[in-house]
């Protein structure tokens, strides 16, 4: 998930620990400079390619989490192309993180490879640092689509794994059958 010799800082060494004591499943990364969804991977399985699709081996759900956000939200959801975002409409809003631009240490990226957590990156605006009095505007725009994708934590397999006398099992390996992508159970 880094490049060698890569040196992370104490606050990263931080995040990544709590991410791996709590099992968190669903998470997003807000950030500003353009209006669409990524998913991961955001680092291209061949670093020397830029905007190369590297898809998960849990690509669908991904897309399924990423579409839940982006058709909820007012403008992301909005199919024209002449708006801030609108290079995106024909993907519906959302991408391939590493076939947008290949980064490599991202929070998306670093939570599927070490912990049960699936995180996707929302672009909340065209502006980098948008003006304070822009702000409501954006919280009103993401707000529903926070909800429903929120509400996401409620798709796919859930439950408690237990042995013969009914007491959870920690760390039990969970495969399914044609995702090359197991998780474990939490405490």
């Amino acid at each position: 998930c880094f490049s060698p010799g890569f040196q992370v800082a104490p606050e990263t060494k931080a995040v990544m620990k709590w991410l791996r004591s709590i099992p968190f499943v669903l998470s997003a990364s807000l950030h500003g400079g353009e209006l669409v969804v990524t998913y991961p991977y955001d680092y291209s399985r061949h670093p020397m390619e830029e905007k190369m699709f590297s898809p998960t081996p849990d690509e669908k759900m991904f897309k399924m989490l990423a579409k839940a956000y982006a058709d909820a939200h007012p403008v992301i959801s909005d199919r024209s192309e002449l708006r801030c975002g609108g290079n995106f409409v024909k993907r519906g809003g959302i991408i391939n993180g590493a076939e947008w631009y290949s980064f490599t240490g991202g929070m998306a990226d670093f939570n599927y490879l070490h912990t049960n957590c699936f995180e996707v990156t929302v672009e909340v605006g065209c502006e980098k640092f948008p003006l304070e009095e822009e702000l409501f505007t954006i919280w009103h725009e993401n707000r529903d689509a926070l909800l429903n994708y929120m509400e996401m934590v409620h798709r796919g397999i859930k439950g408690i794994v237990s042995d013969k006398f009914g007491n959870p099992i920690k760390n039990a390996r969970i495969s399914v059958r044609g995702i090359q992508h197991d998780v474990t159970t939490g405490n």
